[in-house]
């Protein structure tokens, strides 16, 4: 069962980001806020979950959190920050935009840059320990596969539909047979046709 807050009488929000690993499309972030009586079985790292799970939680956590704020950050900017900027970046401005302002955020992994006002904690593997982390994880997740299965639409030979811009054989191929398109993160090493690294 996840723990439902870190410190009993702060109003915290957890934050994950989604499609950090990708080749192509944005980074998307997620912070929630939760009620102090939120509890749910279900709810865990993204990861863990299928799709169909993912998109039904959505609609619960979106419902009943107190406040909630998706946001992305494009592979255009990706390219001038680098992807832990960008995905820094992505979490502030989910923050920015809650409508209720958290005193303490939760952060998925062990990299942040402060967010002016409000202390905060990293927390490796903290979408499987956070409740309000693990929905931000959800949020951010779902939100980025909508997206990527929307622009599958205008290129459907990388198969973002299935793989949603992760590095897998299909994609690599359809990039060496066809080229990169204007979603692709040109900053990231997209062919991996290097097998060894020279000394």
């Amino acid at each position: 069962m996840l723990k439902p807050f870190l410190y009993h009488n702060l109003i915290e929000a957890g934050c994950d980001e989604a499609g950090r690993g990708c080749l192509a499309g944005p980074v998307f972030a997620a912070a929630v806020i939760l009620p102090r009586n939120f509890r749910h079985d279900l709810l865990n790292d993204s990861k863990k979950l299928t799709s169909l799970q993912r998109f039904r939680l959505r609609d619960e956590i979106i419902r009943s959190a107190v406040a909630w704020k998706v946001a992305s950050v494009s592979n255009e900017e990706i390219d001038e920050m680098n992807i832990l900027r960008a995905s820094i970046k992505a979490m502030h401005l989910a923050v920015g935009g809650l409508v209720r302002k958290p005193q303490f955020l939760l952060i998925d992994g062990n990299r942040f840059f402060p967010y002016s006002g409000i202390e905060h904690r990293t927390i490796i593997r903290g979408d499987a320990m956070f409740l309000s982390i693990a929905a931000a994880s959800v949020l951010a997740k779902t939100f980025r596969d909508e997206f990527m299965e929307k622009i599958h639409n205008e290129f459907p030979d990388y198969g973002w539909d299935r793989n949603k811009g992760y590095p897998t054989r299909q994609h690599r191929e359809a990039i060496l047979r066809l080229g990169i398109t204007r979603y692709h993160r040109r900053s990231f090493n997209l062919l991996n046709t290097q097998m060894k690294l020279d000394f």
